[in-house]
């Protein structure tokens, strides 16, 4: 075991990959020369040079195009973009290309490749650099959505990515670029689309993914201390997404609160209401709780911020409010 952070992980996933396939490469803003905005590229160029580690101009929709045409070509490539906020630029070639080809070719062309960058809120970074967009990548078919919540995650779940057939959307977080955590040293994958099981709990069922996980990781051990008992379930795909992991949880607990720092309308937490009241209904015990960010776009001033991203103390309000409504 070694301890790393979560960027040295995302440089070892790629290089580790890169080693063994000469087809993958890396390409985005910053990621050569500058060892990549968050340096989770670091020494990646000294490795592999400057023909699978290459700088871009300011212009994703044109090195998203250009990754695009070279998986169709036999490549396997890894486009970073600095934030996901960035990668809507992109989204012509991302949507209506790299989405659907395989579909429109009947099979016929594979599409490899791995868009990877962080999301999310990161602090007082202004509205336009502090949103969410799984919901919307998760939107379209063709499409594979992954955000991991720990730097073990992310090692294994990136593997998996740069392996897959398929177009992969991995979104990190710049909060969570210095997180550490003891890695195996031996080579290990986490396959997409199964949710891991972070705490056993009885009396209700957290279901959440990426940085703010850490929140209800939080309020379960402050809880506990409350003898009340809270089952936490780590999506790390949103798509394909594992309704089976929930519910089960929810078999037992009766309960379920959604925590995501998206807006609310048309959120993954509104998918997963709506599958779950379907499917396992008979099985609640209460309504289903979702906890996101305001439907407003993201403050900068500290004490607005406060008031628009979910807090330990939302998080522990709505849980008494669902757990004690039916006494």
């Amino acid at each position: 075991m070694k301890k790393m952070t979560f960027r040295e992980v995302i440089a070892a996933a790629m290089s580790e990959e890169m080693r063994k396939d000469k087809t993958i490469y890396l390409m985005g803003e910053e990621v050569a020369e500058y060892n990549g905005a968050y340096k989770a590229s670091k020494g990646m160029l000294k490795e592999f040079g400057s023909k699978r580690i290459i700088d871009t101009p300011i212009s994703e929709l044109g090195f998203s195009g250009i990754g695009i045409g070279s998986a169709l070509n036999g490549c396997r490539p890894i486009i970073e973009y600095m934030t996901f906020n960035f990668s809507l630029v992109a989204m012509d070639q991302i949507i209506n290309n790299a989405a659907k080809i395989r579909q429109m070719s009947g099979g016929q062309w594979k599409i490899p490749i791995v868009f990877r960058g962080p999301t999310g809120f990161a602090g007082q970074l202004g509205a336009t650099h502090s949103q969410s967009f799984e919901s919307w990548y998760a939107n379209c078919p063709g499409l594979k959505i992954v955000i991991p919540s720990n730097p073990y995650d992310a090692k294994g779940l990136l593997k998996s990515s740069i392996r897959d057939n398929d177009v992969v959307i991995f979104m990190e977080s710049e909060q969570m670029y210095g997180d550490k955590m003891m890695i195996p040293i031996k080579e290990y994958t986490i396959p997409l689309g199964i949710a891991n099981l972070k705490k056993k709990g009885n009396d209700l069922t957290i279901v959440s993914f990426g940085k703010i996980i850490k929140i209800a990781l939080e309020v379960a051990l402050e809880l506990e201390k409350k003898n009340i008992s809270i089952e936490i379930i780590d999506l790390r795909t949103i798509k394909p997404l594992d309704y089976n992991t929930i519910i089960n949880s929810i078999k037992k607990t009766n309960k379920l609160l959604i925590l995501e720092e998206a807006w609310p309308f048309a959120s993954i937490a509104s998918e997963i209401t709506y599958v779950i009241q379907q499917e396992a209904f008979d099985y609640l015990d209460a309504p289903i709780k979702r906890i996101t960010v305001q439907d407003t776009p993201a403050p900068y001033a500290k004490n607005l911020i406060e008031k628009w991203y979910p807090s330990k103390k939302d998080l522990i309000e709505n849980i008494m409010n669902i757990i004690y409504s039916q006494e």
